[in-house]
């Protein structure tokens, strides 16, 4: 059997599969993994600010002798901006705004409902 076949019956089964399968558990499998997709993204925006905050805090401190205040303002910046960057991809991802006016200002390009 060569590889075009079996790919072919690969595909043919796939399709198969799909058709069989009902509508609903195939959107909720997409909605699933979407869901679980967007929570690990605002972890990794969260933890991201987190840590270049407390980097540059701790960088700062350790070049001017000032610990630990100016690790524990910018730790507290890179909060604020983990918080911002979180709250501006859940809008982007429920379809209100798009990515850049998300980022630059609150309520920034929302659909006006009239």
């Amino acid at each position: 059997m060569s590889e075009g076949d079996e790919a072919e019956r690969m595909r043919a089964l796939n399709a198969r599969l799909q058709a069989a399968r009902p509508p609903e558990a195939r959107d909720h499998m997409e909605e699933h993994y979407s869901q679980a997709q967007l929570a690990w993204r605002m972890v990794i925006e969260m933890v991201a600010g987190l840590g270049i905050g407390f980097g540059i805090g701790y960088g700062l401190d350790a070049l001017l002798g000032t610990q630990p205040w100016l690790m524990v303002v910018f730790t507290l910046l890179g909060f604020a901006a983990g918080v911002k960057t979180m709250i501006a991809s859940a809008r982007e991802v429920q379809g209100k705004i798009d990515a850049a006016a998300a980022l630059r200002e609150p309520g920034a390009g929302a659909p006006h409902e009239d």
